[in-house]
């Protein structure tokens, strides 16, 4: 497709698919001298090439590759339906540790993996690598013949798995300026429900394979899943680009505005950073940054969780266990990625802490799948899994009302005194951010 072709085709679609380039002025940081002969509408023009390209490109590839990390990390319950109880003789307690366990090599394994991925220059090319590596692992989970076998292979795939999450949301943050993240963002989380949608389905189909060539079908699920998932991941490698500054899907004069546009609204270069992959992590531990996002919208969302979490407790009525469910994972959700948009807007640089303090976000998170599978007894009210999201949710809203005072404190000593701003630039921001104006935003 030609140049002029190509941007006649954005300008049309702009309006229709929500690029969200707005209208501003490219005046805050020096323009590469590769641009500097641009006007400005013609870099608005090429913004939105660049952008359409990332959507194009980016987008549905990770999207796919979550819908797979999502059957994949979920397969074993569906085989529970095929006989792998009876099969490995495990009771419905060694079960549910078999589902918990995968999340003890999960949720360690993310700090470290996305230290990795902001220090090497082809992230794109790892996290695909991981992908191949995690549906191996997963094919393999047919050939286990014992409960103690199957916990290894969990944890290891969990170890593989850890990989993906909070390096895409690093990578996509390394592409989108922050009124493009949120979007992304959420565009993303239909993978994960495309996965629960659409996994069980595939699995139905797939587990009709019981006894073909005298292989049990809940194996036949490991090994069509595993296969597919190392294809898969095989050919986004081949498309899935780095950075911008090393994509070879962008023209020389796109990548320099790729970069700038990321540089301009973060205030510092990311090229011209020396901060450590370590020295980054040890950043995120001290910031006390590291929650917190658009306060109205996730106190909304966790005040309609708490009726959504009494309603079970309290009733067995059809229609409000039904209005219920249907909240639950909106309510859980939407607090979620508003979360993941704070530390990338709220932690732009050094890339390395930004990078650690995702992975620390998702982790910490992710510390209920551990535990919470062994809440659920005692149905159907199920009175301490579902007291226990209460709980939650009351400590969330205490939590990040905590943090937007201290956000409106640390806007207040920028706009103060030389002292009382160099107080408020001890947690990474530069003097750079503050000559631009910039500040903690969302409250």
């Amino acid at each position: 497709m030609s140049n002029q072709v190509y941007e006649t085709d954005v300008e049309q679609k702009d309006h229709q698919l929500n690029v969200d380039v707005e209208d501003v002025r490219y005046e805050t940081r020096p323009l590469p001298e590769s641009l500097a002969g641009l006007s400005e509408d013609e870099l608005k023009v090429m913004e939105r090439k660049i952008v359409r390209k990332a959507d194009f490109v980016i987008m549905p590839i990770i999207c796919t590759l979550y819908v797979l990390n999502y059957i994949d990390r979920q397969n074993l319950s569906a085989a529970k339906l095929q006989g792998i109880l009876t099969d490995l003789n495990m009771t419905t307690q060694q079960f549910a540790t078999a589902i918990a366990i995968l999340f003890v090599g999960y949720l360690p394994f993310q700090i470290p993996s996305n230290l990795i991925v902001s220090s090497i220059p082809r992230p794109g090319l790892y996290i695909c690598g991981a992908c191949i590596l995690w549906g191996t692992i997963s094919a393999c989970t047919a050939a286990v013949h014992s409960y103690a076998t199957l916990l290894v292979v969990r944890v290891i795939l969990g170890m593989a798995e850890a990989v993906f999450f909070p390096g895409v949301i690093y990578l996509m943050s390394a592409w989108y300026v922050k009124r493009e993240f949120a979007t992304r963002i959420g565009i993303l989380y239909i993978g994960q429900q495309m996965g629960n949608a659409f996994g069980g389905l595939i699995a139905a189909g797939v587990l009709k394979l019981n006894g073909v060539h005298g292989i049990a079908g809940w194996r036949w699920l490991f090994i069509v899943e595993g296969v597919a998932t190392i294809g898969i991941g095989g050919i986004s490698a081949l498309f899935l680009p780095e950075f911008p500054y090393n994509a070879r899907m962008l023209k020389p004069i796109e990548r320099d505005l790729a970069v700038w546009r990321i540089e301009k609204e973060a205030g510092a270069g990311e090229g011209s950073e020396d901060t450590g992959t370590w020295a980054g992590f040890r950043a995120a531990l001290k910031d006390p940054k590291r929650t917190g996002r658009i306060y109205p919208f996730i106190m909304g969302t966790l005040a309609l969780s708490i009726p959504c979490y009494i309603i079970p407790m309290t009733t067995r009525n059809t229609g409000g266990l039904y209005t219920a469910m249907m909240f639950m994972p909106w309510t859980s959700v939407g607090s979620q990625l508003l979360l993941y948009k704070t530390v990338n807007n709220h932690m732009p640089r050094p890339v390395a802490k930004r990078a650690a303090a995702v992975a620390m976000l998702n982790s910490i998170g992710g510390v209920s799948n551990i535990w919470s599978s062994y809440l659920w007894y005692a149905g159907p009210h199920y009175y301490a899994a579902f007291g226990a999201l209460t709980a939650a949710a009351i400590v969330f809203m205490i939590t990040i009302t905590a943090y937007k005072f201290y956000i409106i404190r640390q806007n207040k000593l920028l706009d103060g005194t030389p002292e009382q701003v160099a107080k408020a630039t001890r947690f990474g921001i530069t003097q750079e951010q503050v000559n631009m104006g910039w500040r903690y935003e969302g409250y």
